[in-house]
């Protein structure tokens, strides 16, 4: 059957594109390799208390057999929401000796965007330019100022909640109210502004605050419950929000337990004409045909289906002339920083269970300051305060009246912080296919081999030292650092393996994220990703995808496509 359009995936950015490109008048055919999550029909721990779940809400060791790798995260296998991540055992993966990936994936309609943490902030002119700037790589293609624009759309439409603070390196954006900062968060935005002349704000997030201008859908109820996904709507999600808008307007066709494997290129025409399909369930194959595909299965699995897409004149994968196709993967590195008790404000608590937390932006190597000496780029912290809970009496044993009396009283206050850097974009931080392992439908499995560099391990012992100064200087007591495992891909913020550039001998896409061979292919979720910045990256995927669709659709109307 033919369309107009095909988008492959359904998450952060493959919402966006079947939204964009529906309601700009395209029949688009929207491919998805996992099963359908239908929006509020399929959240079935939504609304359960913690002693509803079995266990206690632990995964027992049986169940963890079949998440090995997705249970490095330590959070993803809770029972709670595990049912929305894949069991390693069925989608198997390796690594080359010596390196680690954490390839964390949700395969359903709505992707991951059912359970991202939702920190929504823009890059800055700063983060375009750095490898230019710094002789990293190779150059973006496009700047700020292009994809300004698209970041205020896709913010009023998705909802991002936030404080304006006129830093260049973190530019503000168009903000539905901030949530609160509580009284220990403020006394500590105070003494790093004070003393180190550093910004602190309340993350920026992708939950609907205030008044809910929005259609079908409610503001943050503060239950902190979101990964389970979000009956209200509160938090922006494929199932919320683009996905009905792409279906309302009647163009859109959905397909679940549709894996993509291959886009079919005329060489005559020069040009993609569909995609190769295996049923999920029956292991059926299909063809589709449409005038445009966009991939947005994410970093790892666009990349592998460009990979698997060979043909006499792309005997390396689509438009993998430059050999970069499957390199420069990167991530956040994270998991160090400090944590401390605040005596005081024993009369103080907090309303509801805020599901965000502070933000400190960058404030290394800025321009203008003297660069560091022993790493390139920056990094960021994401943290917070909070009260002791009452079980922190259960370990003292202790019994009586006075016991139980003091368990009703809110424990002491604690703050931590966590660094997230930036990853710089290395050739041999790679993925690889393996036709000699295949998959249960017959198709090859990835190997990775990926680790963070000297580059990296210095910015850690700065985010680590960083963190404990400030800290320290606010007066916080029992203070401690630390820096926990962390293996490339943990951050779940994968990005490279098909980069934007300005040169076809170096790169795989343009700056319409089109692949440079094969105009009529976009890809725009984090595979296209010349850099990492330090920021959460789903906000510029989305912008990058609304921009890109509309280029699309010009193209098409002018026929160049």
């Amino acid at each position: 059957m033919n369309y107009d359009a095909i988008v492959v995936g359904t998450g952060i950015s493959g919402g966006w594109a079947a939204k964009e490109l529906c309601e700009k008048g395209l029949k688009t055919l929207v491919l998805e390799r996992g099963r359908n999550v239908k929006h509020v029909a399929d959240y079935p721990t939504m609304n359960l208390d913690p002693w509803d779940m079995p266990n206690n809400g632990k995964p027992t060791p049986e169940m963890l057999k079949d998440y090995p790798k997705q249970h490095r995260t330590g959070y993803t296998t809770k029972p709670e929401h595990v049912h929305f991540f894949v069991k390693d055992t069925e989608h198997p993966y390796d690594e080359e000796p010596d390196t680690r990936f954490d390839w964390i994936r949700g395969y359903q309609v709505g992707g991951r965007s059912i359970v991202w943490g939702r920190q929504s902030y823009r890059w800055s002119e700063m983060d375009f330019e750095a490898n230019a700037k710094d002789g990293v790589a190779v150059d973006w293609p496009i700047r700020y100022k292009d994809l300004a624009p698209w970041y205020s759309k896709v913010e009023k439409f998705a909802g991002i909640s936030g404080q304006k603070e006129g830093l260049s390196q973190l530019p503000d954006g168009d903000f539905l109210p901030p949530m609160d900062l509580n009284c220990v968060e403020v006394e500590f935005k105070k003494s790093i502004k004070d003393k180190f002349n550093r910004a602190l704000t309340i993350g920026r997030t992708a939950h609907i605050t205030g008044k809910s201008p929005f259609k079908n859908r409610g503001t943050c109820q503060s239950r902190n419950r979101c990964m389970r996904g979000c009956p209200y709507g509160a938090y922006f999600s494929s199932q919320a929000s683009t996905l009905p808008a792409a279906e309302a307007t009647g163009n859109m066709t959905l397909r679940p337990n549709s894996i993509v494997h291959e886009i079919i290129y005329d060489a005559e025409k020069g040009k993609a004409t569909g995609v190769r399909v295996i049923d999920n369930e029956t292991k059926k194959t299909y063809e589709y045909t449409a005038r445009i595909i966009f991939l947005n299965a994410s970093a790892i699995a666009s990349t592998s289906i460009l990979m698997q897409s060979k043909s006499d004149r792309f005997p390396n994968g689509m438009g993998n002339e430059s050999g970069e196709l499957g390199h420069n993967l990167m991530d956040h590195h994270f998991r160090v920083g400090a944590s401390g008790d605040w005596e005081g404000f024993e009369d103080k608590y907090y309303k509801g269970r805020r599901a965000n937390g502070f933000y400190i932006p960058r404030f290394r190597n800025l321009p203008g300051q003297k660069k560091q000496k022993d790493f390139l780029r920056g990094y960021g912290y994401q943290g917070g305060a909070s009260r002791e809970k009452w079980w922190r009496g259960v370990a003292e044993l202790g019994f009586g009246g006075k016991f139980k009396d003091d368990l009703m009283k809110p424990g002491q206050w604690r703050m931590g912080m966590n660094g997230f850097g930036e990853m710089l974009p290395y050739h041999d931080n790679k993925m690889t296919l393996n036709y000699d392992k295949l998959d249960s439908w017959g198709l090859p499995t990835v190997t990775f081999a990926t680790k963070i560099r000297e580059n990296e391990i210095n910015m850690r012992k700065d985010m680590k030292a960083s963190a404990l100064e400030m800290i320290e200087a606010a007066g916080f007591k029992n203070v401690s650092t630390f820096e926990d495992s962390y293996g490339v891909g943990l951050g779940i913020h994968e990005m490279g393996t098909a980069r934007m550039g300005h040169d076809p001998k170096t790169s795989v896409l343009n700056k319409w994220n089109q692949i440079h061979s094969v105009k009529n292919v976009f890809v725009t979720d984090g595979a296209c990703m010349t850099s990492s910045a330090c920021q959460n990256p789903s906000l510029t995927y989305m912008a990058l995808t609304a921009r890109a669709a509309d280029y699309a659709v010009k193209e098409l109307n002018k026929q160049n496509l």
